[in-house]
């Protein structure tokens, strides 16, 4: 790969640098490019048609956003000593650095949703989970691990039961709309969402450069993507748990249950709309039956649909992993657009904004130029400034909060002893040392 030459501009062929994992990079740009394939729509893949564009789409949609909530936990966790967590004053240097990024993502999350983009910024939450995270700085592998299994059981299930206590507010009107939204029924909700920030926490406390390790994410993905995905499926299908959902719905809409009061025609239709509310959630589940919780769709925050996610998340970053160390030289635009993520994100929603805000028209091959105009854009910045802008501006600003807040002590120097100018064997003294043998 290469890297500019300090004071120069120039690049210079040189190693990878020590602190930068380029298979996390990748992953990151996967990631970013799937929440440019979901916001664009469907009629802006060129290279796909028809039901293959749709595939692919629906591969992206909730995947993408569940992925890059993984990787900032796995980020925390580089920033914060990687596989050992630092100790107290390093890592108060570390939580304050964090702390800054919270302010500053959640000041650019705002100012970005302003610009009327038809798209749910995540900025904001991903802010809120920096700031939920801050506490965990300290644990390891398996302490995060655990908390990150109890969240994806345990948040799904208090939602559901908090949401239908104060009332289903139903589909999101803004990217985020007050504490309510952030917790429970936003398009990111806390609830479920702080499981791929935890569990890329743990995934961080790991060492990435194993080949042990990788084998372990990618078969623990695999586990984790039959479980949710295979599970739900299983719950939902032969198991009849639609088939509930559906009751659920009739009972709603006809004031009478399905079975029995329906004819068949109507009952297929209203078993069609519950497939098709199935895979339209913006979020959350609706809270008039517990049957929802079996649903895996993007975005249902149940608990399949986290264990799904973050199977896939542990797939996708065990192959960027591997194909960094693989290809990392040919890869270098994409690790490029992965290394400044913060503002390859908000620049193709500065452009949507320009473009008159009509993210999903049908306009082919708009996808495939957004993509391609990021990665010549973060490869030249990258050989000729480095850093990325955004992401150079938030660790100036980090940097010098932390340096005026916890300037750094300076170590006390061990006192001095003169030596013992004559043998007196009553005197605390030094003795000179002989000379050398």
């Amino acid at each position: 790969m290469s890297y500019a030459t300090p004071g120069t501009g120039f690049p210079q062929a040189a190693p990878p640098r020590a602190d930068r994992i380029t298979g996390v990079d990748l992953a990151r740009a996967l990631a970013v490019f799937g929440m440019f394939t979901v916001h664009l729509g469907v009629g802006a893949i060129g290279l796909l048609g028809g039901e293959a564009a749709e595939t692919f789409h629906a591969l992206t949609r909730g995947r993408s956003s569940a992925l890059f909530a993984l990787l900032a936990g796995v980020s925390l966790a580089l920033l914060s000593g990687r596989t050992v967590p630092l100790p107290t004053p390093e890592r108060r240097r570390a939580g304050t650095k964090i702390l800054v990024r919270v302010v500053a993502l959640a000041l650019i999350g705002a100012i970005v949703d302003l610009l009327g983009a038809p798209i749910a910024i995540i900025l904001v939450y991903y802010a809120g989970f920096f700031l939920l995270a801050l506490p965990l700085l300290r644990l390891r592998a398996p302490a995060l691990g655990v908390i990150a299994a109890a969240v994806a059981v345990l948040g799904p299930l208090l939602s559901f039961v908090l949401r239908t206590l104060l009332g289903d507010p139903g589909t999101p009107t803004g990217s985020i709309d007050g504490f309510t939204a952030f917790f429970l029924s936003g398009y990111y909700p806390a609830f479920s969402f702080m499981a791929f920030v935890v569990a890329g926490m743990a995934v961080g406390r790991l060492d990435l450069r194993s080949g042990a390790v990788r084998a372990g994410l990618a078969g623990g993905g695999a586990f984790l993507a039959l479980l949710g995905y295979g599970g739900s499926w299983l719950l939902l299908n032969p198991l009849g748990g639609i088939d509930r959902i559906t009751e659920a719905t009739a009972a709603q809409v006809y004031g009478t249950p399905a079975q029995g009061a329906l004819d068949a025609e109507t009952l297929s239709l209203l078993r069609d709309y519950t497939v098709s509310q199935i895979d339209s959630l913006h979020g959350n589940v609706p809270t008039d039956t517990p049957y929802w919780l079996l649903v895996a769709s993007p975005h249902s925050g149940t608990g399949f649909e986290i264990a799904g996610a973050v199977g896939t998340g542990l797939m996708v970053l065990a192959l960027c992993l591997v194909l960094g160390d693989l290809l990392g030289r040919a890869l270098f635009p994409l690790a490029a657009a992965g290394s400044m993520a913060l503002t390859v994100y908000v620049g193709h929603i500065v452009v949507i904004a320009g473009l008159g805000g009509s993210a999903q028209d049908l306009a082919p091959f708009r996808l495939e130029s957004f993509v391609l105009g990021a990665l010549l854009f973060a490869t030249l910045w990258r050989l000729l400034l480095g850093r990325g802008p955004l992401e150079r501006l938030l660790g100036w600003t980090a940097d010098a909060v932390v340096a005026r807040a916890l300037p750094p002590q300076p170590v006390p120097s061990p006192p001095r002893v003169a030596p013992c100018p004559d043998p007196a064997p009553e005197q605390v003294c030094t003795p000179r040392e002989g000379p050398p043998a």
